[in-house]
């Protein structure tokens, strides 16, 4: 038998392997996202006065985050919002602007593109993707939950009413130059997202919703018919706040929107008080996956996940349990929070869900 020690460094080493997230460094990244009184017009180029002021988010990263090289081409964003649309503005560094597939619900990501994903209450499920590439061709659907905790997808689902541009500085689908950059302009109605946000829409000022973005880059090469997919490499994958997996159906690592009523580049980011608690259960939840695939059977308890996660400093959770419930097991945690304590959990459906006690 294994010393106990090197039984707890093999676990480890599966944690990581599997991607699932178990440095402290795991902490999504945040965005205050200002009200406009004017909106942009819709045309991919990031001139107008209500993209002025609002700051961009950092440079995105690789989707595995600080273990992957920078990657080769720079990729930033910003959003505001007013009462009708929620607005997405991305600027991509590219020597080579091209793209292929014209039909709308293509699947896009086999091109170049940039990807969208919200989920408006933060609860893994009932989330919405879309996806365009350098031809403007869009691709949305809306899913039920992860792909990896049992999720269907609908490409039936459309985003009615959305608006989006490109602008290409450069020639687009022309090997015989060198491009500078790609911008786009998305504009979101705050009605085609009601159905399935479970909270107002538009938000309210102080809300905070989880939102991702990443940027599909393929390596190419260039043929008598122009650019092509390079044959071998499997696409680079750099998003806003990284997954620390190659899976951007992992909600619970993206970034955290906070809108606010004032105007662009006025307020900073504000905690939500639940960080500390969805971290805790989103570095439990990868060292529960961890122990399974070690072990072939579950834990017993939460202490068995000991040496498996780094526990976040906060005296206002207490109370980690660990049990078997009918869709598999489940942890629970409470959330003191002045005189009000909140349970939180999360199961195998990736669900996290809290209620008062």
């Amino acid at each position: 038998m294994l010393p106990c020690m090197l039984v707890r460094w093999f676990l480890l080493m599966v944690c990581l392997l599997v991607g699932m997230g178990c440095a402290a460094g795991d902490r999504p990244r945040t965005y205050v996202a200002g009200k406009v009184d004017r909106a942009p017009v819709i045309d991919g180029v990031l001139d107008d006065a209500a993209w002025s002021d609002a700051p961009w988010t950092d440079d995105f990263i690789d989707i595995e985050g600080p273990v992957k090289p920078r990657p080769r081409f720079a990729t930033r964003a910003k959003m505001v919002w007013d009462e009708e649309y929620f607005y997405v503005g991305a600027w991509m560094e590219e020597p080579d602007v091209w793209g292929t597939l014209e039909a709308r619900d293509s699947i896009i990501y086999n091109d170049n593109d940039f990807e969208v994903f919200i989920d408006p209450d933060g609860d893994s499920h009932d989330y919405y993707e879309l996806e365009v590439n350098a031809l403007n061709t869009q691709f949305d659907l809306m899913l039920t939950r992860p792909y990896r905790c049992g999720g269907t997808y609908d490409i039936g689902w459309d985003i009615e009413g959305l608006q989006t541009a490109v602008d290409v500085r450069g020639t687009l689908n022309d090997p015989s130059d060198r491009d500078d950059c790609w911008t786009m302009e998305i504009a979101i109605p705050w009605a085609s997202l009601a159905s399935h946000a479970n909270r107002p829409t538009p938000p309210l000022d102080g809300d905070q919703w989880r939102v991702n973005f990443s940027r599909v880059q393929w390596q190419h090469v260039i043929n008598e018919d122009g650019y092509a997919r390079k044959p071998g490499p499997r696409e680079d994958n750099w998003v806003w706040s990284r997954q620390d997996a190659i899976d951007m159906h992992r909600p619970q690592y993206w970034g955290r929107v906070l809108f606010v009523d004032s105007p662009p580049g006025v307020r900073s980011y504000v905690p939500a008080g639940d960080e500390s608690v969805r971290t805790t259960l989103r570095r439990l939840h990868a060292a529960v996956v961890a122990y399974s695939s070690a072990n072939g059977a579950l834990p017993e308890s939460v202490g068995d996940l000991d040496g498996l996660w780094e526990p976040v400093s906060d005296p206002s959770i207490n109370g980690l349990r660990f049990r078997v419930d009918p869709e598999g097991w489940v942890i629970e945690l409470d959330h003191q929070a002045g005189d009000a304590t909140t349970t939180w959990s999360l199961g195998p459906m990736c669900r996290v869900s809290k209620s008062s006690k």
